[in-house]
């Protein structure tokens, strides 16, 4: 039987599923409509469809890393209450995410969904993600995730912070074998970057439009203060380098004063680890996740909320 447009819109009409799945539904069931609600109903679609316009903006990023320490990787799965985000079942899929994301090649989120399910090959990662949808109670979504692959000696490790509100992944290059080392290295840069929220590794990695932007922004914060008015444009230039300078080492990791001994800068620390184990050590890369930033978060008072449930 031919599947028409009316068709297909009168069943998202019904059942809030986006139209591929209820094309896909409709072709699977020979256009019936009422055994197209029922297969929806299975995948875990039509239960979730009602649940997908919530804000998901809590939930946690979790990390993983293979045995053999080859690949890493850390995702943000999100949901729409820090009470879920805490759920035993929530955390077990999450970890789920983590080791599909691990042997995936997908390059962005939509070639992710597509792909068959590890966990039950028989429906895909987004068809997984609504059957979890419909069990949990709560709009729930992958946000994002990054993976790598070491390509040269060295070791990759992870951190996360306050059960999945921050994570951070790093790799560190390294041709001697020191694992307990580097572990301990590792964990401590980890550490850094959750803490100080650095933008790049050294100076080197900042791009010039970075500069610019930054000159740009505290050219015009000098200009506008008062206190500046009667100073020559030679002396405002010197005070903006200056300041641009002292935010670079913000900005920087390795230029950061290093939390555990503010003696020395992070770079200093990776020096004496490396003079330790008696190879030259290099930071070659770092990811860092906090939990819903750059989300909207929906805000409710949970005194109301109690009260439209119990209503």
């Amino acid at each position: 039987m031919a599947i028409t447009a009316a068709m297909v819109k009168e069943l998202r009409e019904t059942t809030g599923v986006g139209m591929l799945d209820c094309k896909k539904a409709l072709a699977e069931t020979n256009g019936d409509m009422e055994k197209a609600v029922e297969y929806l109903r299975e995948k875990g679609l039509a239960a979730s469809a009602k649940k997908a316009g919530r804000i998901a903006a809590e939930g946690i990023v979790y990390t993983f890393i293979t045995d053999c320490n080859k690949k890493g990787v850390i995702v943000e799965v999100n949901s729409e209450t820090d009470f879920v985000a805490k759920n035993a079942k929530f955390r077990e899929y999450v970890d789920q995410v983590a080791k599909q994301a691990i042997s995936s090649d997908a390059k962005d989120i939509d070639a992710f969904l597509a792909e068959k399910w590890i966990a039950d090959p028989s429906v895909t990662v987004a068809e997984a993600l609504s059957q979890e949808v419909a069990v949990i109670g709560e709009n729930l979504k992958i946000r994002r995730f990054e993976k790598y692959e070491k390509e040269s000696s060295g070791r990759l490790v992870s951190y996360i912070h306050g059960g999945g509100r921050i994570g951070v992944l790093v790799e560190l290059l390294c041709d001697k074998e020191a694992d307990s080392e580097l572990e301990e290295l590792g964990k401590n840069l980890a550490m850094q970057i959750a803490a100080l929220n650095p933008k790049f590794i050294a100076d080197s990695d900042v791009p010039q439009e970075f500069i610019d932007h930054e000159m740009e922004i505290l050219v015009k914060q000098a200009q506008e203060d008062p206190k500046n008015a009667s100073k020559p444009a030679n002396i405002i230039e010197k005070m903006v380098t200056g300041r641009l300078k002292k935010e670079l080492k913000e900005f920087c990791l390795v230029d950061q004063a290093y939390v555990k001994d503010g003696d020395m800068t992070v770079q200093q620390y990776i020096d004496s680890v490396a003079k330790a184990v008696g190879a030259p050590i290099k930071l070659a890369r770092f990811v860092r996740y906090e939990t819903g930033e750059g989300l909207a978060k929906k805000e409710e008072n949970f005194a109301e909320e109690v009260a439209k449930a119990m209503n």
